[in-house]
């Protein structure tokens, strides 16, 4: 009856899919945590992860199930554009797959699938998915073109796991992202791309507040921060971004670019210390701020304000001139060059 009255409200397909992706996230990820805790799956701290206790870490499961049952209800029960059709059904597919294997990882803790095969397996589900047409298109030649698209699917998947080290960190980047990517594509009226933006927001919001709870606390878990890293990676491939400035294509870059950046700074930290990149160390830009002196809501606050401001500057990017465009670039570079002097000053010694 709920769900009738709804769907008969005048509002725009967008609202309905955000508040309705966000009222089931709010039902089922509690449900979800209950099960979590039945079923004794929870998240240990160790070096890297130091919350206190055990914490249930199927959190992601309850974000994948609201997306899910929101893109099905749009499907079903409202004016679908019939044209956008092909497109969800590969990207639910593949999103169903990456989710499979977060919570194998998830419930196989602490050793869960190789990262080796996890890789392999990423790799594998990127090249399908650019089969189906989600692919970097502006680079040629199309060897070259094929190759970033597996590393921008497979990098910023794991970006979003890299960077879940820390309450609320990887899904508050993944909502202004979200928001972000939904702003950009809706002058270009890309549906899909509108749809998938929207109710990642509304499905990730309903999680937030469990997250950040005290008493109700629940994790992402591999299965979730994957999930919605591969839903925002095929995102960024769906849209035009601006037609009055070519630079607009790397607007992506900025959207995305606080979790692109903790991948790759930690990645050249751990390389610079003759560690492998794979390998957990406490060289995470949020962990490196609070060895500073930084409390976590801080930590929280400074990053979730400068992702806003970051994607601020990628929706200027698209729409103001090549001059203008190569500025914003540049500013944003400069800031991460110091905000990484900045936490590169703080001693992380091999073992932490």
């Amino acid at each position: 009856m709920f769900l009738t009255v709804f769907l008969k409200m005048n509002i725009s397909l967008y609202i309905k899919s955000f508040l309705l992706a966000l009222i089931i996230s709010l039902i089922i990820v509690p449900i979800v945590r209950y099960f979590s805790i039945r079923s004794g799956h929870y998240d240990i701290p160790n070096d890297i992860k130091t919350h206190k206790g055990k914490v249930p870490l199927l959190g992601g499961i309850g974000v994948f199930i609201s997306f899910l049952i929101t893109m099905l209800v749009v499907r079903f029960f409202t004016s679908f554009p019939s044209g956008t059709l092909r497109e969800l059904r590969y990207i639910i597919i593949g999103a169903s797959l990456i989710i499979l294997i977060g919570l194998i990882d998830d419930l196989k803790k602490p050793r869960g699938i190789s990262a080796e095969i996890k890789f392999i397996i990423e790799v594998l589900l990127a090249l399908f998915m650019i089969t189906r047409g989600f692919n970097i298109r502006f680079i040629t030649p199309e060897y070259i073109a094929v190759i970033l698209s597996v590393l921008w699917i497979v990098g910023v998947t794991n970006a979003f796991n890299i960077i879940d080290i820390m309450d609320g960190l990887s899904s508050s980047q993944v909502l202004v992202a979200s928001l972000g990517f939904f702003l950009i594509s809706m002058p270009s009226e890309d549906i899909y791309v509108n749809l998938l933006s929207i109710t990642l927001a509304g499905a990730v919001l309903g999680f937030l507040p469990y997250n950040l709870s005290s008493k109700y606390k629940i994790f992402l878990g591999d299965s979730g921060s994957l999930f919605c890293g591969f839903i925002l990676s095929i995102t960024a491939l769906g849209t035009s971004y601006s037609k009055m400035n070519p630079l607009g294509v790397y607007a992506p870059l900025l959207i995305l670019s606080i979790p692109i950046y903790d991948t790759f700074y930690v990645s050249y930290m751990r390389i610079k210390k003759g560690i492998s990149p794979l390998k957990g160390t406490k060289d995470h830009f949020a962990l490196r701020l609070e060895m500073l002196g930084y409390t976590r809501k801080k930590i929280l606050f400074i990053t979730f304000i400068f992702s806003i401001i970051l994607s601020s500057l990628a929706y200027l990017v698209t729409n103001v001139s090549v001059f203008y465009g190569v500025l914003i670039y540049l500013v944003a570079l400069f800031l991460f060059f110091i905000a990484s002097a900045y936490i590169s000053r703080v001693d992380v010694t091999e073992g932490h």
